[in-house]
């Protein structure tokens, strides 16, 4: 009986350790290593370091991010062709920047304006089958971690 009582205590913990760890969500998740740092989209909200949102408004946006048909002119260009991405692509010794991208953004949170037309912050070239154009942009603007122009402009 007291295994039974021990086993029944130990699986709701087991549980809620891994939900914590956000194992739940299978596979690798898009990242990306810039200057030694790995960044990465988070498997849950509140697991990220940084938050930022998209939004269709150009007029809320705190950065513009560009959708280029040629790589050669974008900042930041993703290309592959595979279907799974490999174990250990984006390992790095340290703990990795997690970003979100999130419905309901604070007031210091990144806005991204993601069109096809300039001006634009960031220019970016995706032809991949795992990461999506949300993916990249907000992996490139989460890892810059700058202030925006909007913002250092009010200042």
């Amino acid at each position: 009986m007291l295994r039974l009582k021990i086993l029944a205590s130990v699986i709701p913990l087991a549980i809620v350790a891994l939900f914590a760890r956000g194992e739940f969500l299978a596979g690798p998740r898009p990242c990306i290593e810039l200057s030694g740092t790995s960044v990465q989209i988070a498997a849950l909200s509140w697991q990220a370091h940084r938050h930022v949102s998209f939004t269709s408004d150009p007029g809320r946006a705190t950065v513009r991010v560009q959708i280029t048909d040629n790589a050669e002119a974008a900042d930041f260009t993703v290309i592959d062709d595979i279907d799974t991405a490999e174990a250990g692509a984006c390992a790095s010794n340290a703990p990795p920047l997690l970003v979100a991208i999130s419905r309901n953004p604070s007031g210091s949170d990144p806005v991204i304006y993601l069109s096809r037309d300039g001006p634009a912050d960031h220019r970016i070239f995706v032809s991949s089958k795992s990461f999506s154009l949300l993916d990249a942009a907000a992996l490139i603007v989460g890892a810059r971690g700058e202030r925006h122009r909007i913002e250092a402009a009010s200042l």
